[in-house]
């Protein structure tokens, strides 16, 4: 009885990569043709008024947040004698100023006629994404909060010092480092993804306006 020749078993050189690529899910995934980006005249003047709705929420809901940020210290300024918690709270009054007004220079958006002419449209929606994205980047400038910490910093110090005193007082500072910790867990991460998303868009409507304009 004839043995049967043994079942030749490939070397790892004749796999293409294209085998190893195919059957990677993640690779298959970012390999797969993107559809092109379209919309028409009617979808580009709704999109752009709705951008403009949702700005206009935006900033008036920042201006007012600055209002009364600047009013409520504004008020703890003038109920301190202590003249570094004076300090720090007018710091903090001013920082709520300063968000109010960056807020209406950067968020708020340019007036847009129903009736705007296409290429207008266009052109309005792409700087008011480019705004948002530059306020976003830039945002520790932008939304002033430099001055933010720097009043706290300011208004806190009296307190502190009573720490090198009576240590135990840290205590009373750990729900506040608890806080500005999962501040930041929450903002740097939101930041950077809302700036990545409003860049896509702008990449996309760039992308959009050279086809229109072919």
């Amino acid at each position: 009885m004839t043995a049967r020749p043994a079942p030749k078993i490939p070397a790892k050189e004749d796999f293409m990569p294209t085998d190893f690529t195919m059957n990677d899910p993640q690779n298959l995934w970012k390999n797969q043709p993107t559809e092109a980006f379209k919309m028409s005249a009617e979808q580009l003047r709704q999109k752009s008024h709705q951008r403009q709705r949702k700005a206009r929420f935006v900033a008036v809901k920042s201006i007012i947040a600055g209002f009364a940020v600047c009013g409520f210290f504004a008020f703890a300024f003038s109920k301190t004698h202590e003249l570094i918690l004076r300090l720090g709270w007018a710091v903090l009054s001013l920082w709520g100023i300063y968000l109010a007004y960056q807020a209406y220079k950067w968020i708020w958006p340019a007036r847009l006629w129903p009736d705007a002419a296409f290429n207008t449209t266009l052109q309005a929606y792409k700087n008011e994404l480019e705004k948002q994205r530059d306020y976003v980047q830039h945002i520790w400038k932008r939304a002033g909060l430099t001055f933010c910490f720097l009043g706290m910093a300011i208004a806190v110090m009296p307190m502190l010092i009573k720490t090198f005193v009576a240590p135990h007082l840290l205590l009373h500072w750990l729900p506040v480092a608890v806080l500005l910790a999962v501040w930041f867990a929450v903002f740097l991460p939101t930041r950077r993804r809302r700036q990545q998303k409003l860049q896509q868009e702008i990449e996309e409507l760039r992308a959009f306006e050279r086809g229109s304009q072919a």
